[in-house]
C-alpha cells in the first residue's frame, strides 16, 4: 500500500495497492525530486477511464515496471477531475508534443515541473511500432544520466510555449455565428448526425448553438440518430460518453454526470420547441436516471460510471437473446429483440433498424432489474462541484426543480469554507480542493436557472455574489478569466481555457453569465463586464469560432434584442408558474423583496407593488410598455 491510501479520490485510491511508489501532487513529491536528482513521473487520469484501467494492469500493477519507476523516478498521480488545472497545463504540453491527447496521460518532468516527454497509453513491452513504457523509462534514465542538457532544453522550450498566451479581442458580430455555423455544416454528417468522423462525442452544446440559430435539420438528424443508437441505454436511460462509430451505435460505455446533464438540456429544449414529445421523452428518461443511479443520499450527484464490469468493457450493458427470453418469456422477450435489435451476433440494444415506438419505462423493468443483478458498475462516488452545477441547470430545465435545490443546498452547506469560497470537490464527508473558474461561473448559471424558475429572490442574491466571486478571483486584465484564483498554489503556467471541448469552458460560460446578469439587472457594471468578455470570447474563437459554441450561444443572446418582463404582486401569478419563453428575463417584485431585489436590479426601485392581482411591465429592446393587469394581453410569441 502506497501514499495514495490516505486519498479521497477514486482514481487515487485505485492505484493505493500498485507496487509502484505513487505520491499525489504535492510539494514533497518534488522536493524529494530535487533532493535525490531524479525526474518525475507523472500519470493524470480518471477512475471510469477504460484506458487508465487497461495501463494500471499491463504496468502499474507490474513488479518490473514498478522496479523500474522506483528506482529512477518520483512517480505522480492525478485525478484530471479533481485537478482540472494541473490536467489543463500538461494536455496542452501533450497536445504540443504530440498534436493529440486523452487520458491515461504521461508526462515527463524535471524537478522544477517543465515537461520534457508526454504521450498518452503505453502497453508495457512495445508493440505494433508503439513503444513500450519499460522502453521509455529506460531511454529516459539513459538520457537523464548522460545528456540531461537536451532534456532541460526541451523543457525550457515546451514552458516557454506554454506562457505564450493570447490576449486577442474581436468585436462580436453575426458573421462569426455565421462562420459557426458553417463550419458546423461542412462538418455535419448528413446520414447519421453528428460532426466528423468516429469516433463522435455529442457536444451538445454545439446542438444548442444551433437551436438557438435557427437551424433545425443538423439538430434533429443527431438528436434522432443518438437517441436510436446504443450510445443511449435503452434499458435504464443516459447516454455513454462518445460512440466508436459513425451510427452511434456502439459506444464507449461510460457514462458522466456532465455529458448527461448537457444532453438533458439538448433534448429539452428540442422537445419544447418542435413539440416533438420524443425528445422530451430521451430528456425525462436521463433525468430519471441521474436520479436514480447518481444522486447521493445528501443530494448532489456522483461523477459517473464506469465502461467496465468485471474487468470487461461494456458487459453490464450487453443482453444476448436467450438471456432477454429468460427475464420476459418467450413472447415478449422475441417482442424485445425484434424492437431493439438483438440477435445472436448483436448485443448492445439499439432502435437503429426497427421502426417500432420504443417500449416505457413500466415494459422494460424487468430486464432492468436483471442486469442490476447481474453484474455491477463501478461508480466514480466524488462529487465536482461544476458538474453538479451544470445538473442543476439541467432539471430545473426539465421540470426537476425540487431535485435541483436539493443539490443547490447540498452545495452550499458541504462545499464552501469558511470564507464563503468554492470547494471543488466532496466526497466522503470531506469538501477538498480550492473552486476553479468552472466552479464558479457555471454554478452561477445554475443559480439564475434557479431564479428563473422559483423566482425567489435568495438565488439572485447568491447568483450575484458568485459571479462578484468569480470577477474578483480570476479576471485578467489583460482580458478572459483563469481558470485558477489569483492566489492558488502556482503551476509552471496559469491556464486560461478558452475552448469548448466535452463541456463548454469556464470562459464561455462566463460570458454567459455576465450577459445575463447585464440584462438581468440593467446595472452598468456587469454590461461593462459582459462587453469586455464577449470581446475576448469573440478574439478566441475568430479563427475557428465552432470550436466555442457556447460562446457562440453568448454571443448570440447579446445581439438578440433583450426583453424583460417585472411583475409586481404580493403573490406569484398562476401564469408564471405555467412557464414563460425562454427569451424572457423574468424578475419578480412584492413588498417583501422590494428592497432586496433594488439592490439587485436598481431600475426596479419605482415599480409600485399593487395590493391586488399584479401589474406585468414588459419592456423590449430599450422601450418599456405601459403596465397592463391581464397577464393575456402581454405580446410574448
Amino acid at each position: 500500500m502506497n501514499r495514495l491510501s490516505r486519498e479521497k479520490s477514486p482514481y487515487l485510491l485505485q492505484h493505493k495497492d500498485n507496487p509502484v511508489d505513487w505520491y499525489p501532487w504535492c510539494d514533497e513529491a518534488f522536493a524529494r525530486a530535487e533532493s535525490e536528482d531524479k525526474p518525475v513521473f507523472l500519470s493524470i487520469g480518471y477512475s471510469t477511464c477504460h484506458w487508465c484501467h487497461v495501463m494500471a494492469h499491463e504496468s502499474f500493477e507490474d513488479e518490473e515496471v514498478a522496479a523500474e519507476l522506483n528506482e529512477h523516478f518520483i512517480c505522480i498521480k492525478v485525478d484530471r477531475e479533481e485537478r482540472p488545472d494541473i490536467d489543463a497545463v500538461y494536455m496542452r504540453v501533450c497536445q504540443a508534443m504530440t498534436g493529440a491527447g486523452g487520458w491515461p496521460m504521461t508526462v515527463l518532468l524535471t524537478p522544477e515541473q517543465k515537461p520534457f516527454f508526454a504521450g498518452t497509453y503505453f502497453p508495457k513491452h512495445s508493440r505494433y511500432g508503439q513503444p513500450g513504457l519499460l522502453a521509455l523509462l529506460q531511454e529516459v534514465v539513459r538520457l537523464w544520466e548522460n545528456d540531461r542538457e537536451s532534456l532541460l532544453q526541451t523543457g525550457e522550450r515546451i514552458t516557454d510555449f506554454l506562457r505564450q498566451t493570447s490576449e486577442k479581442t474581436a468585436h462580436p458580430d453575426k458573421a462569426l455565428l455565421n462562420s459557426a455555423y458553417c463550419a458546423l455544416r461542412s462538418s455535419f454528417d448528413a446520414k447519421w448526425g453528428g460532426f466528423g468522423t468516429a469516433p463522435k462525442f455529442p457536444t451538445p452544446h454545439n446542438l444548442l448553438f444551433l437551436m438557438a440559430y435557427g437551424e433545425w435539420d443538423m439538430v434533429e438528424t443527431t438528436l434522432t440518430a443518438m437517441a436510436r443508437g446504443g450510445i443511449f441505454d435503452q434499458i435504464g436511460g443516459g447516454f455513454s460518453r462518445y460512440s466508436t462509430d459513425r451510427q452511434w451505435f456502439i459506444p464507449h460505455f461510460e457514462k458522466m454526470l456532465y455529458d448527461n446533464a448537457l444532453l438533458m438540456l439538448a433534448y429539452r429544449q428540442a422537445g419544447e420547441q418542435t413539440q416533438n414529445t420524443a425528445y422530451a421523452d430521451i430528456a425525462d428518461r436521463t433525468a430519471r436516471y441521474l436520479l436514480r443511479e447518481l444522486q447521493s443520499p445528501q443530494g448532489g450527484f456522483y461523477c459517473g460510471q464506469d465502461a467496465d464490469s468485471e474487468g470487461v468493457e461494456g458487459k453490464y450493458y450487453a443482453m444476448r437473446p436467450h438471456e432477454i427470453k429468460d427475464v420476459l418469456g418467450n413472447a415478449e422477450g422475441e417482442a424485445f429483440c425484434r424492437v431493439y435489435g438483438i440477435s445472436e451476433t448483436v448485443n448492445i440494444p439499439n432502435r437503429i433498424e426497427s421502426m417500432e415506438s420504443p417500449w416505457r419505462e413500466e415494459r422494460l423493468q424487468k430486464l432492468y432489474d436483471y442486469r442490476r443483478a447481474r453484474t455491477k458498475l463501478h461508480t466514480d462516488d466524488k462529487i465536482l462541484l461544476s458538474w453538479n452545477a451544470w445538473t442543476i441547470i439541467a432539471l430545473v430545465r426539465c421540470g426537476y426543480t425540487d431535485d435541483a435545490v436539493r443539490c443547490c443546498r447540498f452545495i452550499e452547506e458541504n462545499m464552501t469554507d469558511a470564507d464563503n469560497r468554492l470547494y471543488l470537490r466532496y466526497r466522503d464527508g470531506e469538501a477538498a480542493n480550492d473552486g476553479q473558474l468552472d466552479d464558479y461561473a457555471v454554478y452561477a448559471l445554475a443559480l439564475l436557472a434557479l431564479y428563473r424558475a422559483t423566482l425567489n429572490i435568495d438565488y439572485l442574491e447568491q447568483a450575484i455574489f458568485r459571479a462578484e466571486q468569480m470577477m474578483d478571483f480570476f479576471e485578467d486584465e489583460n482580458g478572459g478569466y483563469f481558470l485558477t484564483a489569483h492566489d492558488a498554489p502556482p503551476l509552471i503556467h496559469r491556464p486560461k481555457e478558452t475552448y469548448d471541448g466535452a463541456i463548454p469552458s469556464g470562459n464561455s460560460v462566463a460570458a454567459m453569465v455576465l450577459e445575463m446578469l447585464a440584462q438581468l439587472t440593467g446595472e452598468n457594471r456587469w454590461r461593462e463586464a459582459a462587453d469586455r468578455q464577449l470581446r475576448f470570447a469573440a478574439g478566441q474563437a475568430e479563427d475557428y469560432p465552432a470550436a466555442h459554441c457556447f460562446a457562440m450561444l453568448a454571443i448570440q443572446r447579446a445581439l438578440k434584442p433583450g426583453r424583460e418582463l417585472v411583475v409586481c404582486g404580493e403573490e406569484l401569478p398562476e401564469e408564471i408558474k405555467k412557464g414563460l419563453p425562454e427569451d424572457l428575463n423574468v424578475l419578480y417584485k412584492s413588498s417583501k423583496n422590494a428592497s432586496r431585489l433594488a439592490k439587485c436590479a436598481p431600475f426596479t426601485a419605482d415599480y409600485p407593488v399593487p395590493e391586488h392581482a399584479a401589474n406585468w411591465y414588459l419592456c423590449e429592446n430599450g422601450t418599456c410598455r405601459r403596465a397592463v393587469t391581464d397577464f393575456t394581453q402581454l405580446p410574448l410569441s
